[in-house]
């Protein structure tokens, strides 16, 4: 014989939704840290490998000097809100006879990430970029 038990509650699942909460919780917000810290670093690879280019760019042009090329390199860092960057142009002097420019910029990650760097402490984003200069007669 079938008795249904109208107003009674099982109290045999009760609490099942706070456990399973609190498993998936962590791994649910840990997915979430790590996406922002990834989409972070490649957004500052982006703006490292934008700011050794541009800088570069600067760097051909008849009457440049390393000052003005690591000023526009770092213009480029400032706009992706990236600190602490080492920007190194070589040859340090640039005069008529330079027949090419190396332009590199390091940015440690561990000083850029917007979340605690659990996954990039300690790394460096490297970047360089070389470019013949333009001739002048």
């Amino acid at each position: 014989m079938l008795t249904a038990s109208i107003g009674k509650s099982d109290n045999s699942r009760r609490g099942t939704t706070t456990v399973e909460f609190a498993i998936v919780c962590p791994l649910v917000f840990t997915f979430f840290f790590a996406a922002v810290e990834f989409a972070r670093s490649n957004q500052i690879m982006n703006a490292t490998s934008n700011a050794a280019y541009q800088g570069c760019r600067a760097s051909i042009v008849p009457g440049a000097t390393a000052s003005g090329v690591i000023a526009e390199a770092k213009k480029y860092l400032d706009a992706g809100l990236i600190s602490n960057a080492t920007i190194t142009v070589n040859p340090s002097t640039i005069t008529n006879t330079t027949a090419t420019v190396t332009v590199t910029v390091a940015v440690p990650l561990s000083n850029n990430m917007w979340i605690g760097p659990s996954f990039t402490g300690g790394k460096t984003v490297t970047r360089s970029c070389t470019l013949t200069r333009e001739k002048t007669n």
